[in-house]
């Protein structure tokens, strides 16, 4: 018997494509409706997936952003052209730089159209020129009948760790064409199968195990890349038979939480024990670690030693830091290489393992290592940290916007680099509110908490209604120093007048309550205390205004300073 042919089915193009996100596995799109994605936006929510729109494109862009990185998986952004791209270019900017697979779609003019029709089209914009100026590939489809397999070839791309952009013609979306049998390559929603993992170069090895052999004191860095690589446990190891230290970059944060070897971040985030420790380091290793301004608090963190730098990826070598051995290879397989062509060594030869080192470091408590600046209405930012880091519950996403109060960033404590999100790649404020909805997106079983200076928040402060309108689990530390903190140090450092940085004592608290949050003002220490059962075991959205005293400075500011006068 013949088999029976597929039905002819003709269809919008905007519902093609929907249909086909649903076959990639595409559960949630973030956005922000427009006239000429409405279509698609509309016919994607009727395919069961979530369209959570966001009140800014910057804020869904930030938003899809953060999806992927907490989920690992591509997620898609969908805001209109013109005005609406030029308003999310700065979040697409930002998720360019953060290696998270992100496919951005977005509207664009109609193809074809004859410059002699009705006008202006006050949308115009060159799309393709500014994404491209950003850093940003992008596809385009040219017929309905390409713009399927235009899309899956733009979602492949992107699920490679690339930020991506779509621009779909309206005409081309709103076309009717045959969906019979017909499947776009790629779309199936397996995953894109990246490069195996490869070891290092056996020489490069040879080189580095050379050199860190004759190490008395090495110190191990690790970054971000360790922990995608899966490199924790074999550099623990690594420690252990070298006499290392074990440290991170910001965004390693917390690989090492809890070890007795652990020293925390190096550089600009750094408490006085890691400085300490790190400056008498006659080896460093850096793996996974782009040694950036941040990390190398602008060439002051690390001591005049050896610097062995191990990277998968060749071009990161030597881009901001030179270093003296380059190992090309996976985190993982090549600490597994170097451990095998290391000697072992006796407690004596490992001088930072010493019973009495070992004694310092297991005794070091960061709420000692400052003097508390608390005043009679406001409270140190410090202080406040510590303390809500032993508040909060154990299983936690904490995520930052950016400014001066970043400078807390060593004393809130997160289960691991997968549960922690700066936002300061593109060196702005104003997408910490995206990254916490996105988190909270992917792990609603998790509190997800955002800490944000009161300049980002003002910035983005509508989406306190997404919260409530999406139900997102999320608790609001808001920062507020009553200034652009940044700027009014900026300022201060550099003897210049400061009025245009400071701002009146605005309270939020009732804003945030009358959109249904349980808010709260904080200006002591004892007010925070009084709120320990609710942030315990947070139920709803919760928002702090935590009123903070604006004399504390971020250690990178002074940094950056010295940074200046050394120019």
């Amino acid at each position: 018997m013949d088999s029976v042919a597929d039905p002819i089915e003709i269809v919008p193009v905007y519902e093609a494509l929907a249909r086909d996100l649903k076959a990639m596995g595409v559960d949630t799109v973030f956005g922000l409706m427009s006239d000429d994605t409405a279509h698609f936006g509309v016919s994607i929510d009727s395919m069961g997936i979530k369209f959570l729109g966001t009140r800014h494109e910057n804020i869904a862009i930030a938003m899809a952003d953060s999806y992927a990185a907490a989920t690992g998986r591509l997620a898609v952004g969908l805001v209109g052209r013109g005005p609406a791209l030029a308003n999310g270019l700065h979040g697409a900017a930002f998720a360019s730089r953060t290696g998270n697979p992100l496919l951005l779609i977005y509207g664009e003019a109609p193809s074809g159209v004859s410059h002699n029709g009705l006008g202006p089209d006050y949308k115009a914009f060159d799309q393709v020129g500014v994404l491209r100026a950003a850093g940003i590939r992008t596809f385009t489809p040219t017929s309905p009948n390409d713009a399927r397999q235009t899309m899956a070839d733009a979602a492949a791309a992107a699920r490679t760790g690339a930020t991506v952009a779509l621009l779909l013609p309206v005409n081309i979306q709103l076309a009717e064409i045959s969906i019979s049998g017909y499947l776009p390559e790629g779309i199936d929603g397996s995953p894109i199968k990246l490069p195996a993992p490869q070891p290092a170069r056996p020489h490069a090895v040879s080189a580095a195990a050379a050199l860190l052999s004759t190490a008395k004191r090495p110190l191990i860095l690790a970054g971000y890349g360790a922990h995608k690589a899966g490199a924790r446990e074999v550099l623990i190891k690594l420690a252990e038979k070298t006499g290392a230290l074990l440290a991170t970059t910001a965004k390693g944060k917390d690989l090492f939480r809890k070890h007795p070897l652990n020293i925390g971040i190096i550089g600009s985030f750094s408490h006085s024990l890691a400085r300490r420790m790190a400056g008498n380091a006659d080896c460093v290793v850096a793996v996974g670690a782009g040694l950036n301004v941040l990390t190398m608090s602008f060439g002051e963190s690390l001591p005049n030693a050896p610097l062995i730098q191990i990277d998968a990826r060749r071009a990161n070598i030597g881009r901001w830091m030179t270093a003296d051995v380059s190992v090309v290879g996976d985190a993982k397989l090549t600490v597994e290489q170097l451990i095998a062509a290391l000697p072992d060594k006796t407690l004596a030869e490992k001088p930072f393992h010493s019973p009495d080192n070992m004694k310092i470091l297991n005794g070091f408590r960061i709420e000692t290592d400052f003097e508390p600046a608390n005043t009679a209405r406001t409270v140190d930012p410090r202080s406040l940290a510590v303390r809500l880091s032993e508040l909060l519950p154990e299983k936690r996403n904490i995520t930052y916007d950016a400014g001066n109060f970043l400078g807390v960033v060593p004393y809130l404590e997160t289960p691991g680099p997968a549960h922690f999100k700066m936002t300061n790649d593109f060196a702005s404020i104003g997408l910490g509110f995206g990254a916490a909805l996105g988190f909270a997106r992917a792990r609603p079983d998790e509190t997800t908490v955002l800490v944000i200076g009161d300049g980002g928040f003002l910035m983005t402060m509508g989406e306190l209604e997404t919260v409530v309108r999406e139900d997102l689990p999320i608790v609001i530390v808001l920062m507020n120093d009553c200034a652009y903190g940044a700027e009014l140090h900026f300022l201060r450092l550099r003897q210049l007048p400061v009025q245009k940085s400071i701002f009146p004592d605005v309270d939020f608290a009732p804003i945030a309550e009358a959109l249904g949050y349980e808010a709260h003002t904080i200006r002591s220490l004892d007010q925070l205390e009084a709120l320990a059962p609710l942030l315990s075991n947070p139920e709803g959205p919760i928002f702090l205004d935590c009123k903070i005293n604006a004399d504390v400075a971020a250690p990178f500011m002074s940094e950056i300073a010295a940074a200046d006068a050394r120019r």
